[in-house]
């Protein structure tokens, strides 16, 4: 196994979802950089947590704030709490500071880092998506109709991740780490110790999924099938809970 650590990797995943997402790259170009990206954020992810066990300092839990503006910064919201849940993190929306929304993440450095690049990836889809929408005749509150195309959008996307995490997990139970613990054992005292750190931090937070109103959700939800996180990749140590309000 590979001891090449961030920031060398995450800073070619980074340039090649620019290469992705950049409207002059072609397609086919575009989609082999995707594929390339996910394929190392995969590798990365196992590898951090793997070689970390025994070295709480090389990839220490820590906490980070992000704000969020508009438009859509709610939808914004929706997308990195679920996403930073489903790397191995722990998310809390904080509410309104000034004209943002605020986020609180808790988690690894490593899966903060990597959530941060997979949102980015994937806002960038979903905006790009919304956008290009034309709201269907009669529908009596265009911004109802799109914010529920980008709930669809978001709750289909997290449940694409949340299968790749349970092949992940299944994946890295039979190996090794250098300490000579199982992959599986590894991963909960990592889930373990995010958990207890979140939760001294917001020991009375409450969770909700929140609601909307609008018929975009079908659209929504079809545009997040089609949205490339990665095939079956791994692309996190963690599956979990609601939004947390």
């Amino acid at each position: 196994m590979s001891t090449t650590k961030a920031p060398g990797k995450l800073d070619t995943i980074r340039a090649l979802l620019a290469t992705a997402e950049d409207p002059r790259t072609p397609e086919s170009e575009a989609e082999l950089a995707r594929k390339r990206a996910f394929e190392m954020m995969a590798k990365y992810g196992v590898e951090e947590a793997m070689l970390s066990d025994g070295q709480p300092s090389r990839d220490a839990v820590t906490a980070r704030y992000i704000d969020l503006p508009n438009p859509w910064s709610m939808s914004r919201v929706r997308l990195i709490c679920f996403i930073a849940q489903n790397v191995g993190c722990k998310a809390v929306h904080m509410g309104v500071r000034g004209n943002v929304r605020r986020v609180h993440i808790v988690g690894h450095e490593s899966d903060i880092q990597r959530a941060e690049v997979l949102y980015t990836s994937l806002l960038i889809q979903m905006l790009g998506g919304l956008n290009a929408q034309v709201v269907p005749y009669g529908v009596r509150s265009a911004r109802a109709w799109r914010n529920s195309w980008t709930i669809g959008f978001i709750e289909r996307v997290i449940e694409r991740l949340k299968a790749i995490e349970q092949a992940a997990r299944a994946a890295a139970s039979g190996e090794t780490s250098a300490t000579g613990r199982s992959g599986e054992l590894v991963l909960a005292d990592r889930d373990a110790m995010v958990e207890a750190a979140y939760r001294k931090e917001h020991p009375h937070v409450r969770h909700s999924r929140g609601s909307y109103s609008g018929s975009g959700y079908g659209d929504g939800a079809a545009a997040g099938n089609r949205a490339d996180i990665g095939g079956t990749r791994r692309i996190g140590a963690q599956t979990a809970g609601a939004l947390a309000a």
